[in-house]
């Protein structure tokens, strides 16, 4: 299967092109940069720490579109849109790990999701989703004398915040309880805030160093806590799975999955 990778040369994108290119079931279709890149005319082999393969990186995402029988991006949520619609112009299913994303962008990812297939989940591990599944049925088992904290922490550079790992374990708590994150998500506490609101869902947010990703989801009451985590030491986890999501695609037809349609959860 030809496997593109656009914003190539990231954290994520390096690690990207270099389980594609050692997947024995998947061919590098290229990798793809903004414009102006140092990156632009790169080997994408060395790019990724491996023996070079004689495939620039480019500038050209329409090519490269063209090229792939599925893409995975990892890239910002305004490049994500306009791969969204690239995918539904050349028919290529897209694999897509973009954290940040706001209503605009789900509602552009739904739009293409009618007519290619595309796999969208803010954590590509096996472990995440698994929580994630824990994490709902706990929730709708606890009562709610049981407040729920999700606390992250990643890497100094990372741009968003809280993690989109984080609000998919939001959504799942949510989900257990059968209501609405959205009216109880509470992402910001500072000054006088006032006792807890019942029933509320809490984010907190630490960035520091080079954490690749740590979550764990708090269920406090007056009595007990307990609490479950995940605690991530090598991206390639993540990029492990989305080339596993990518393989997924094959033949599927068009809709918004997530990975833990991928993994059978």
């Amino acid at each position: 299967m030809n496997i593109g990778i656009v914003g190539c040369a990231g954290r994520m994108g390096r690690m990207l092109l270099k389980h594609v290119i050692e997947h024995e079931a998947a061919e590098l279709a290229g990798g793809t940069e903004r414009m102006g890149s140092e990156a632009i005319d790169q080997d994408l082999g060395t790019l990724a720490g491996l023996k070079p393969i004689n495939m620039p990186v480019t500038g050209d995402t329409k090519a490269l579109f063209e090229a792939s029988d599925a893409v995975i991006d990892f890239t910002i949520p305004a490049a994500t849109r306009d791969h969204a619609k690239l995918a539904v112009e050349t028919g290529t299913a897209l694999v897509i790990g973009t954290t940040g994303l706001d209503g605009k962008d789900f509602e552009a990812i739904d739009e293409a999701a009618e007519m290619v297939a595309i796999v969208q989940a803010g954590n590509m591990s096996v472990g995440v989703n698994l929580l994630c599944g824990l994490v709902e049925k706990v929730a709708g088992v606890l009562g709610d004398e049981f407040d729920i904290e999700v606390l992250e922490m990643h890497h100094r550079h990372k741009i968003d915040a809280p993690s989109g790992t984080a609000l998919m374990l939001g959504e799942s708590a949510a989900q257990g309880r059968a209501v609405n994150l959205a009216d109880v998500s509470q992402r910001v506490r500072d000054g006088q805030t006032g006792a807890r609101r019942a029933g509320d869902i809490g984010f907190a947010t630490l960035r520091g160093g080079g954490v690749v990703g740590e979550h764990t989801v708090i269920f406090a009451s007056e009595d007990e806590r307990i609490e479950i985590a995940h605690k991530a030491s090598d991206r390639g986890l993540f990029a492990s799975g989305a080339v596993r999501a990518a393989l997924w695609c094959h033949g599927r037809a068009a809709g918004r999955y997530s990975m833990r349609d991928v993994l059978g959860l």
